[in-house]
């Protein structure tokens, strides 16, 4: 989000800390594929839905659940995130309504969901390639190439090759140009009545609601960056709405395209098999362009994804929740020591599966998303007369109503997660209980310093002074 800079980058001991207005603002145009890049990226992994479910209720899956979950969750975000327009993102708004402990355990659990989720995106990329390179796909090679992949596109990050401005509309069209030409393509091969089939006798629940949640969340991202964005109060409203169209076209077409012209065989049907119908459809050189766009996508998310993690921490270190060092940059103006957190988790979690991914990343994104959804109504109580330059049109009544279907939606998938994902689960939020009050004790004992910029803006100053519940 920051673009490189000859000066010198210094910690906020030494008394100097970078300004926002040192570096350029995002503006519309490349903030609707930043957030494109936060949520999708391209049709990669939805392949699972139509293994679990079968190509209707994949296909119908992709149209509804973005009424049901996306369209809630980017109007709060499109709400907080003009109400707080800082990097803390969803951190500050839980710590506005329910305190700087609960505020901590979002930020513990979001983080983590990020460093999770971008896990995935190693494992996909060598998905989309085994076919053409059979040796990634297992033992050490695969470890190998993970290890590689993680290291490289940390570097980038390192160095603020993060996917903005015009270099994301480009890499965001260049992932979804392979799709429109399968698309002319396949227009002869269609046969329609291939979009009906369905079997509510063979479907895995679990598996088809995971890859749905997956793959149309994470529009609150982009909020632990809202400090970068030119005139956040009209602009990031305007690029949610222009992404949440853009991510669902991204779905439905190659998914309908895809099963459309293909005979369905669900047993084929998981990550990386766009490329195999791209083969189908056009033939080779197809497959190669969709797996050289997969590539593309794949590390478009995981810098952005890196990105949003990192500023996060660096977003909670200048509001004293994390020790200072979390607030340094680099000489490149990047969040150094965010990005390497974010890395080790990403390297940690690498063993898992697919599928293990997705559950656990879900599980803990869904205890941040009730968080979210409670400090909407509860600010909207509390402070009614706060500045929101967007305010979702609907009363308290409506807030609330808004959030009642997201958050059953929630229930489901929590239920429905196997044993392991949530014992690790568990495991993970109770470690974010315990660390929190640790870190307290370290900075008591001053072991640690932590400290609160005192460039931070006063958003609650009609109520009370918004700095001093941290």
């Amino acid at each position: 989000m920051r673009e490189a800079s000859d000066a010198e980058y210094v910690g906020l001991e030494d008394g100097v800390s970078p300004k926002s207005e040192t570096f350029s603002k995002v503006s519309i145009v490349p903030l609707v594929f930043l957030i494109f890049y936060e949520v999708s990226g391209g049709p990669f992994g939805v392949e699972d839905s139509v293994q679990a479910a079968g190509p209707f209720l994949a296909l119908l899956g992709f149209v509804l659940f973005p009424f049901i979950w996306s369209v809630p969750e980017a109007l709060v975000t499109a709400e907080l995130g003009t109400m707080f327009p800082e990097n803390g993102g969803y951190v500050v708004w839980v710590s506005s309504a329910l305190g700087p402990f609960w505020g901590f355990q979002q930020g513990w659990m979001k983080w983590l969901s990020g460093v999770i989720d971008n896990a995935l995106y190693p494992v996909l990329f060598l998905d989309y390639v085994k076919s053409a390179v059979p040796i990634l796909e297992y033992g050490l090679p695969r470890t190998v190439a993970i290890l590689v992949l993680t290291a490289a596109l940390t570097y980038m990050n390192y160095r603020g090759l993060t996917i903005v401005g015009w270099a994301a509309i480009l890499l965001g069209v260049f992932s979804l140009l392979p799709f429109l030409c399968m698309g002319v393509i396949a227009i002869p091969k269609l046969k329609p009545s291939r979009w009906f089939e369905l079997d509510l006798k063979n479907v895995n629940w679990a598996l088809y609601l995971n890859t749905l949640f997956w793959n149309l969340n994470y529009w609150d991202s982009i909020s632990t960056l809202a400090g970068e964005v030119e005139n956040p109060g009209r602009t990031l409203p305007k690029a949610l709405f222009y992404a949440l169209i853009l991510v669902v076209l991204g779905y439905f077409f190659p998914l309908s395209i895809g099963t459309g012209a293909v005979p369905l065989n669900r047993d084929e049907w998981r990550d990386g098999y766009f490329s195999d119908v791209g083969k189908i459809v056009g033939g080779v050189w197809l497959r190669f362009w969709i797996q050289v766009a997969s590539a593309v996508s794949n590390m478009g998310m995981f810098v952005a994804e890196m990105s949003s993690d990192s500023f996060q921490l660096l977003g909670m270190a200048e509001r004293g929740m994390l020790p200072e060092c979390f607030a340094r940059r680099s000489r490149h103006g990047t969040p150094f020591v965010g990005i390497l957190f974010s890395a080790s988790g990403v390297v940690l979690l690498s063993w898992l599966s697919f599928q293990e991914i997705v559950a656990a990343e879900n599980f803990l994104y869904c205890f941040g998303m009730i968080m979210e959804f409670i400090a909407f109504v509860k600010l909207r109580i509390d402070h009614p007369a706060a500045s929101r330059p967007y305010k979702v049109p609907v009363g308290t009544t409506g807030a609330i109503l808004m959030c009642i279907a997201p958050t059953l939606l929630i229930l489901v998938v929590l239920a429905l997660a196997s044993f392991k994902v949530m014992g690790l689960s568990l495991f993970a939020v109770l470690i974010g209980l315990i660390l929190q009050p640790c870190l307290k004790y370290t900075e008591k004992k001053r072991w640690l310093r932590f400290s609160v910029s005192s460039d931070l803006p006063d958003f609650l100053s009609t109520a009370q002074d918004y700095r001093a519940i941290y």
